[in-house]
């Protein structure tokens, strides 16, 4: 199909994208799987490696998931939109408002590793500790988190394909996470790790190519000092309102900094109630999940924060250009600046390159997402209301129903707000009052012996239903009493449903604990949860015997059979000590980064309100490229090198296949000496 005046390329290459590209990673990665199963000691026909990766995955690989799980549509469009509105300010606050959380959340992981090694979700230590209706709560507040999420991830990548391209949107929300449930599917979490991996590497390289062309190549850009003349110019004629000077070079921004207030209490809750950031750190080794997660966050930091400092103020320095396209509010709240910037810039080639690094992204988030709701639903309503005594077989055929049934949701979800008029800048913003009130009884539950139940599951409810009421009072009384989707998604709107529903989570949630706690809870019940062994009784035929007239009768015993599972965590790896190190090490690194990052760094820029000359402005760019690269080394290159034993093995199995005609094949060692 030709292209429209209204797209730059046609609607074939939208379909060519979403269908082709996400079959041949779905391709590459059942190749991938069936790899794995042949010539390594992992099985995805294992539930645990299904579901958790054997938990037994190093720390670069996890760093990379975290990455790639953590970059969604919002992380490239979203971060634009809001370098279009506030100039340098926005990115920023988008990458710092979003890092922190990876980065306290190491904590978390290392309490897991600690006081519940083996569990699948963290529902599981909720329910064990709490009981059902704790479990019933919270359950909703997970599920609720991926479900906003997975319409945020296909009401973006859909909006981005459909503007590019004319396609359906319809279309793209359905195909996009059905594509990916087929290798989630096939080869589980180990899979999707896999393929965060490769969507990370293809990421950044797409990502440099754009930032060297808008700061090094293009004629209509070229260089920082040449984007800091359009921007300065722009001044004059779009001013930004309560901004330094009305420029878009400075940090002093009203608007950047309600919006990183924002974008940071939102967070916390998809991160914190989001069973795909549990799944990586349950995933991991308990001795490096720490180091994964502040890996993983410390790289992520780079890609909205140079992304959106290239293609969103492009966008914006772009005003006026012939080839940019004139942006409606409705396009930026979808995120357009960014794809209508990278094509302007580089025609249908620079159109191309966003949409397939815009699908990258929401494809490798999409199967985080999947493998995460899967979990929940298998572990938390089938296995622990519906069928607890499931075997392993129903278990894994249930994980793959959930796959294949959470990605028809997506579309229909993401369809669904598609049509009511619901755009993914709406929703990122209005996640946090949703979600908000769980992210402080969440982490008290696995980190606080005497955390009260009544205090944290009152906290949740109560500071989801202030954080709503704030919310539209906020907005009834900035509007005449008119509430409707456009009035009720203003800064000051959203400002006050999330900070309200955090707020009163967590006031609620500690007050409660410290006046009256609950007994301190004994933790070895939740290392207990899907403990290594499993004891049953199995009769054993040990002869015959006759009876006193002759006749011969079979001989059994009962006897207690002690069965190990595959896939949980080796007791020699969970050493307290080195543990409770790693917990502390976690404590003030993410703590002291958060410090740096929200406080030291951008409250003095703001405060002074510095508009940045040439050379500030460069060296602002300049630290955004060396950070990327640096980032680039630790997800792209580190997990190579940590794999190195693992490359050998396979490519020697490989050999062996190749030349001694099928004797690569892995083997047991326990196996082979039985």
């Amino acid at each position: 199909m030709s292209t429209t005046a209204a797209t730059i390329l046609p609607q074939g290459a939208g379909y060519g994208v979403v269908v082709g590209i996400g079959l041949f990673f779905s391709g590459l990665m059942l190749l991938l799987t069936a790899i794995q199963k042949r010539y390594t000691p992992f099985s995805p026909s294992n539930a645990e490696e299904f579901s958790s990766a054997s938990r037994s995955v190093k720390p670069g690989l996890i760093a990379a998931g975290i990455v790639s799980a953590w970059t969604w549509a919002a992380t490239l469009l979203q971060s634009s939109a809001v370098a279009y509105r506030y100039g340098i300010s926005g990115p920023y606050w988008y990458a710092a408002g979003a890092t922190v959380q990876v980065l306290l959340f190491a904590q978390l992981a290392a309490k897991l590793k600690l006081n519940a090694p083996n569990v699948h979700t963290f529902l599981e230590i909720i329910a064990a500790r709490w009981g059902t209706v704790a479990h019933v709560i919270f359950l909703f507040f997970g599920l609720a988190t991926n479900v906003l999420v997975s319409a945020m991830l296909t009401l973006g990548g859909s909006a981005t394909v459909t503007d590019l391209t004319g396609m359906s949107t319809v279309a793209a929300c359905f195909l996009i996470p059905l594509g990916v449930s087929i290798y989630v599917v096939a080869g589980g979490m180990r899979a999707t790790l896999l393929c965060d991996y490769t969507h990370t590497a293809v990421l950044f390289v797409i990502i440099m190519v754009f930032v060297f062309t808008v700061y090094a190549t293009s004629p209509k850009i070229g260089s920082p000092a040449r984007m800091h003349e359009l921007l300065s110019n722009l001044t004059a004629s779009h001013p930004v309102e309560d901004n330094a000077g009305g420029s878009y070079l400075t940090m002093r921004s009203v608007g950047g900094i309600i919006f990183g207030i924002i974008n940071l209490v939102g967070n916390f809750a998809t991160v914190f109630n989001d069973q795909a950031y549990w799944q990586r750190a349950i995933a991991s080794q308990p001795a490096s999940s720490v180091k994964a997660f502040l890996l993983g966050g410390l790289a992520w930091f780079s890609i909205p924060f140079l992304f959106a400092t290239t293609l969103g103020l492009a966008a914006r320095a772009l005003t006026g250009d012939p080839d940019m396209k004139i942006l409606t509010a409705a396009d930026v709240g979808a995120g357009l600046p960014a794809p209508s910037a990278a094509a302007a810039l580089l025609g249908k080639g620079g159109a191309a390159a966003m949409l397939v690094l815009l699908f990258l992204a929401v494809t490798s988030a999409t199967s985080a997402e999947l493998i995460a709701v899967s979990s929940i639903l298998t572990y938390d309503i089938y296995k622990r209301y519906i069928n607890p005594n499931a075997t392993e077989a129903q278990i894994l055929r249930v994980s793959h129903y959930m796959i294949v049934a959470f990605a028809l949701f997506m579309g229909c979800i993401g369809t669904a707000f598609y049509y009511i008029g619901l755009s993914m800048g709406w929703l990122y913003l209005f996640m946090g009052t949703v979600l908000g009130s769980a992210v402080v009884p969440i982490a008290l539950c696995i980190t606080w012996r005497r955390a009260s139940k009544i205090g944290c599951v009152s906290g949740a409810v109560l500071g989801l239903i202030f954080g709503l009421v704030a919310w539209l009072v906020t907005t009834a009384c900035l509007n005449d009493n008119v509430i409707t989707v456009v009035t009720s998604g203003g800064d000051y709107e959203m400002l006050a449903g999330n900070l309200v529903a955090i707020g009163v989570g967590g006031i609620v949630a500690v007050v409660v604990s410290y006046l009256k706690p609950d007994n301190e809870f004994d933790f070895a019940i939740t290392r207990a949860i899907n403990s290594g062994t499993i004891e049953h009784s199995e009769q054993v035929d040990v002869g015959e015997d006759s009876d006193e007239k002759g006749s011969v009768k079979e001989k059994v015993e009962v006897a207690r059979v002690v069965e190990k599972h595959v896939g949980i965590t080796e007791d020699k790896d969970l050493d307290p000590v080195q543990l409770k190190k790693a917990f502390k090490f976690a404590v003030w690194s993410s703590v002291a980064l958060f410090v740096l990052l929200i406080l030291i760094i951008p409250l003095p820029l703001f405060f002074s309100q510095v508009v940045y000359g040439v050379k500030g402005f460069t060296t602002w760019v300049s630290v955004g490229i060396i950070w990327v690269f640096l980032a680039a080394f630790t997800v792209v290159l580190y997990p190579i090198w940590e794999s190195r034993e693992a490359l050998v093995m396979v490519t020697k199995g490989v050999t062996k296949d190749i030349f001694s005609f099928g004797g690569g094949k892995f083997v047991n060692p326990s196996t082979n000496a039985a």
